[in-house]
């Protein structure tokens, strides 16, 4: 066990965006390649990304369990579940169409679909969840590839009580890889799948150690393989 200070570990997870509608707080203001800044706001139902001075206006809308990202020089990237696949799709903010805040209403609760938009994404691409422990080769698009690593946290297919229900994907886009990480340590036996689960990792910079967060228990340091816990920071009710 290396000993990291737990203050800058919790500061790394604290700045790092978790799903909506719940970590919508963390993400980010986008400003486009026109210098145009587009901001983040929960609706009640949804969360929205629109001009400040367009306050009835959306530029696109998220359904649950959506994260955004910047894809330099000044894209948009969303990832989210989406059947048993991660999707990653890439849009311009300068192109996206406005359209009225109206259009959401009782949307997200008859779809299936994760993200509403008139535009359609530059690019976009799909991984595998069926992908096995290990680095895989993936056809990334152009469009990604300044994208240096993403942290993706994902349910995984466990065959028995005892087998990894959670793993995160480690990609890749500059190298065209995707790492999967197996969590050894979050099993049915272990823990309430589905109450708990794992809402958002990042890497520390300094040790290269992965810190993460899971719903209902608390925060985590994993060990140097990334998929064994080697020791909670905080834990619920603790």
């Amino acid at each position: 066990m290396i000993d990291l200070p737990a203050t800058r570990l919790r500061d790394i997870l604290a700045h790092t965006v978790g799903p909506t509608p719940w970590y919508w707080q963390t993400f980010p203001a986008i400003t486009s390649a026109a210098r145009q800044r587009l901001d983040w706001t929960f609706q009640g139902e949804q969360v929205t990304l629109g001009l400040e001075q367009e306050p009835d206006k959306v530029r696109i809308a998220l359904n649950t369990y959506c994260r955004p990202f910047y894809v330099p020089p000044s894209y948009l990237g969303i990832w989210c579940p989406e059947g048993r696949s991660i999707r990653l799709a890439c849009f311009d903010p300068d192109t996206l169409k406005a359209f009225d805040v109206a259009e959401l209403a009782g949307w997200f609760k008859q779809s299936a679909d994760r993200i509403y938009s008139h535009t359609a994404p530059v690019a976009e691409f799909e991984i595998r969840l069926d992908l096995e422990a290990g680095t895989h080769k993936i056809n990334v698009p152009a469009e990604f590839a300044d994208v240096e690593e993403l942290i993706l946290p994902t349910s995984y297919k466990a065959m028995s009580q005892d087998d990894p229900a959670f793993a995160l994907f480690v990609l890749y886009p500059h190298a065209g890889l995707v790492e999967v990480l197996p969590q050894k340590w979050f099993t049915a036996a272990q823990y309430r799948v589905g109450q708990q689960w794992i809402t958002r990792a990042a890497r520390d910079p300094e040790s290269h150690r992965i810190v993460g967060e899971c719903h209902g228990v608390g925060t985590f340091l994993l060990e140097e393989d990334g998929c064994r816990l080697e020791r909670w920071l905080d834990k619920a009710g603790s």
